[in-house]
């Protein structure tokens, strides 16, 4: 009697057994799911603070005077940290979506190139530069879009997976969580890179990174000076919960732009020659190509080499230095470079003559029907149609294209795209391995 208990106090022991394992078992996998989860969220949190900073932390030098900033101009000789503020919208180029940080780079060594050439005041509202970021690009960026979004459409209702943090302060901030100011008259937005705790896990101090005249801005606050920031001016604290559905379709690996590995890459800026905008670098069909010949350390200039893949569109002997402009009839990857008195040869210039243009049906187009935007284009891929609206700032929606609609040459804008009357706008936008290059086209909405 007493063996066959023990034999049954032993099965029930076991089957005790077995179910805490699988209980066990149960809440690791429970632990692990969650883990995966987070380690996801701080995925993408570490690189938009590794992406913010390709941007924030570059440093760079004018080797001339006049390049436009608000209110004055930057100082050669003076090192700056971070790009330059500017709204440079259709007209000129936004680093990091349309043209590569080194490009940038590169056209402050030219002391001929668009950035102390050109001047977008005046022109382009809330615009310096030629070359510049502001701050829904900026942050766009870091949160590996392929398009910025405009500041007052990162959070809800405009966004989704994005919620309002339900403590406003310090100590429930997160990295990777953003800060957006309501228009006064123009709204704003900023990204948390940094939250520093005390031993006990207090916040003692949140890192701010944005977009901001001159250039960027990096402000590590306490806590209490953190609280303070948040509550002024109706700021409100968001929390990117979600990133795919936050971005949607808009995704940064989705295109050629923005290269985070080039743009975080030192560049190695060519020292005999540079364009005028820079290097590395997509120029439209029709538009000059200016050759700055400088030949900065004196060894002596024979000839200037431009081709066109392999095959030499010309040899321009003892050029000089200074400025050589050509237009390039033809679309395709060029390259040039100078051969060296000694006939060694300088490091090679490279950039691309491209075309795109695109027909509206009609300078009025109804609301509520859809409607064909044609296009066509030579070594560029169409990517995006990107509206605005003169009714509506909040109305900037996009159109992704796909590889159908370029063999199409058309892409169908859906009946509820535009909702708005009146004026209204919209860009083309293209890229090839050099950048971005956009195209723009007034209708209105009837």
């Amino acid at each position: 009697m007493l063996r066959l208990m023990s034999r049954r106090s032993l099965c029930l022991f076991v089957f005790l057994a077995s179910l805490i394992c699988l209980c066990c078992d149960s809440d690791a996998g429970e632990t692990d799911s969650t883990k995966r989860v987070t380690d996801a969220s701080a995925a993408w949190q570490k690189k938009a603070v590794e992406y913010a900073r390709i941007m924030s932390r570059v440093k760079w030098t004018p080797v001339a005077d006049g390049m436009p900033m608000r209110r004055g101009a930057f100082e050669a000789g003076t090192e700056y940290t971070g790009v330059p503020y500017s709204s440079v919208k259709h007209v000129g180029r936004y680093i990091g979506f349309d043209i590569f940080l080194k490009t940038f780079l590169a056209a402050v060594e030219n002391p001929q190139s668009v950035l102390y050439t050109e001047n977008l005041r005046g022109e382009v509202t809330n615009a310096e530069c030629y070359y510049g970021n502001v701050c829904s690009s900026y942050t766009s960026y870091a949160l590996q879009c392929g398009i910025w979004y405009v500041s007052r459409v990162h959070g809800p209702p405009y966004r989704n997976g994005v919620s309002l943090v339900q403590s406003q302060s310090a100590q429930a901030t997160q990295v990777g969580d953003i800060i957006f100011t309501p228009p006064r008259p123009g709204s704003h937005i900023e990204i948390v890179t940094e939250v520093t705790s005390d031993p006990d896990g207090k916040v003692t101090h949140v890192r701010v990174e944005e977009s901001w005249p001159r250039t960027t801005r990096n402000t590590n606050r306490t806590a209490a000076k953190f609280n303070s920031h948040i509550a002024s001016r109706n700021r409100k604290l968001y929390r990117i919960t979600d990133l795919d559905a936050w971005r949607e379709g808009n995704r940064a690996e989705s295109f050629l732009f923005p290269n985070y590995a080039e743009d975080s890459a030192p560049p190695t800026i060519n020292r005999v020659l540079l364009l005028d905008r820079g290097d590395w670098v997509p120029y439209q069909k029709g538009q000059a190509v200016k050759f700055n010949v400088m030949d900065r350390d004196a060894q002596g200039v024979k000839t200037l080499v431009i081709k066109r893949g392999e095959s030499v569109v010309e040899e321009i002997d003892r050029p000089g230095k200074g400025i050589i402009e050509r237009v390039f009839p033809t679309c395709g990857d060029y390259t040039a470079h100078c051969v060296m008195q000694d006939d060694s040869l300088s490091q090679a210039c490279e950039f691309s003559v491209c075309d795109l243009d695109f027909q509206l049906p009609a300078e009025e187009i109804a609301a509520g029907k859809s409607w064909d935007l044609e296009f066509s284009s030579d070594n560029m891929n169409i990517i995006i149609a990107y509206f605005r609206s003169d009714a509506n700032s909040y109305a900037q929606p996009m159109v992704f294209l796909s590889d159908e609609d370029r063999k199409n040459g058309k892409v169908v804008i859906s009946a509820d795209l535009i909702q708005d009357k009146g004026k209204a706008e919209v860009w083309l936008i293209g890229e090839n391995k050099y950048g971005r290059l956009k195209i723009r086209k007034e209708f209105s909405v009837k």
